[in-house]
């Protein structure tokens, strides 16, 4: 019981932790999104601002009041979201 706890309180610091690093290395290196073709960078835009502000949303404790806005920025979809997008900026970086 006390691990489980200790895993859950410390889930949201991680996506806190884990989109702040994105967004720093965004930044600092902005030809990972802006070096790919229009096919692909806008749906990275987008699913980019999806991750990290869930990520940050999850991380401060905030919650949507609309059902389906819990369901896109909650718990389980939050990390799927921002963990693929994590993937998709570190495959860039070691690519590019």
């Amino acid at each position: 019981m006390h691990s489980r706890i200790v895993r859950h309180v410390w889930l949201p610091f991680a996506a806190l932790i884990l989109s702040s690093i994105i967004s720093v290395v965004l930044l600092w290196r902005p030809e990972v999104l802006s070096g790919l073709s229009w096919g692909w960078r806008l749906p990275m835009v987008v699913l980019g601002v999806w991750a990290l502000g869930a990520g940050f949303m999850h991380g401060v404790g905030l919650t949507a009041h609309q059902r389906w806005g819990q369901k896109l920025m909650a718990g389980p979809t939050c990390w799927w979201v921002l963990l693929g997008f994590a993937m998709f900026v570190l495959a860039r970086l070691v690519v590019g």
